[in-house]
């Protein structure tokens, strides 16, 4: 039997993580962010890709190259894209892949523009706040759901 395949995409700036803004983003590197994940998915028995892209468009060709290797989730935090990209977010509803719409921060206690999310209603699931631990959630989630259908 071939293991379930699942995606991590991480937007623009998230390779910055550890660096960037710790008193928002913490101090956890986004490798640390993926070689948990990747040990998480190793002990419930799926694949997981982890891809990073600082431009949209590549963030648009991952999205669809995912439905072309038959992935069967997507957690994904699009970063600042995700208050400004209606190219991913139409990417995303094309393809049909379930999705969790992930942020390490609490958008809802920044700045207003970040209260705008062009994703959240084509999502399984968003979480925000919970830090790093936030995308271990979403994968969770999404295997767990894979599990039951």
């Amino acid at each position: 039997m071939v293991a379930r395949l699942f995606w991590v995409l991480h937007g623009p700036n998230l390779n910055r993580l550890g660096l960037r803004e710790p008193e928002i983003y913490g101090s956890t590197t986004l490798e640390e962010i993926n070689r948990r994940l990747h040990a998480m998915a190793l002990a419930d028995g799926v694949e997981l890709d982890c891809h990073q892209h600082n431009h949209e468009g590549g963030l648009v060709d991952l999205i669809h190259q995912a439905a072309a290797r038959g992935v069967h989730g997507i957690v994904i935090n699009p970063a600042a894209y995700t208050h400004t990209s209606i190219a991913m977010r139409d990417a995303l509803a094309a393809v049909a892949i379930p999705f969790v719409e992930v942020h390490i921060s609490n958008v809802h206690r920044r700045e207003p523009f970040r209260h705008q999310s062009y994703f959240s209603d084509l999502a399984e699931a968003v979480i925000c706040g919970l830090g790093p631990e936030g995308y271990e959630a979403g994968l969770k989630f999404l295997i767990r759901r894979g599990q039951k259908s």
